[in-house]
């Protein structure tokens, strides 16, 4: 289904299984999404933006259809779609996904991987694979150099808590944690110190 950003101005609960099964490319590599977890801002202790805005979340509260990306412990960076209406900060998070095009390219920003199926497991790893960069903070997903293109069929996904959240936000009161069961890219759970989206 072709992407327009009007299906995305909704809240990360509603957008994020909608996100299962789509395809994010950027240059030479897509990857279809395969787990994801829904923030919903002020509302969501796990959320980056739950203490309002600031000049790191910026972008959460920006409109629909654009990337809100930032560094993990300083050296990683993962990035959100973000969704709902603007001014209200609600992103998805990109967990996992498969890498279906450009996986020559994809090995080789990530050398370490031994297996295809773990080249886009992870929030990181999936970033490292795509390419995508700080710099991409705010990029519209639907223009060059990205492109995303929506499942033409919903797909049957399980639930659970998110993973790498601390606090209540982390908790069982926040299955917010999206993922296509069976998935060999799919990756563990984790709960640990941390903040999510």
């Amino acid at each position: 289904m072709p992407f327009t950003p009007g299906l995305l101005a909704r809240p990360a609960l509603e957008v994020a299984p909608l996100l299962l099964g789509a395809v994010l490319t950027r240059g030479p590599v897509a990857v279809r999404i395969t787990e994801v977890e829904a923030y919903l801002g002020e509302i969501d202790p796990g959320s980056h933006a739950f203490r309002g805005r600031t000049p790191r979340t910026e972008t959460m509260f920006g409109p629909s259809g654009h990337l809100y990306a930032y560094f993990s412990y300083g050296m990683h960076v993962c990035a959100n779609v973000v969704c709902s209406p603007e001014g209200e900060a609600s992103a998805v998070l990109l967990r996992a996904g498969e890498i279906i095009a450009g996986v020559d390219e994809a090995r080789w920003r990530r050398p370490t991987s031994h297996r295809d199926a773990a080249l886009a497991r992870g929030p990181a790893r999936l970033t490292k694979a795509l390419g995508i960069v700080l710099g991409d903070d705010g990029a519209d997903v639907s223009c060059a150099p990205f492109d995303l293109e929506l499942p033409t069929h919903s797909s049957d996904f399980a639930t659970g808590p998110r993973t790498g959240v601390s606090g209540v936000g982390g908790g069982a009161r926040y299955p917010w944690r999206f993922w296509v069961p069976g998935e060999a890219s799919v990756s563990p759970y984790r709960r640990h110190a941390g903040r999510g989206s």
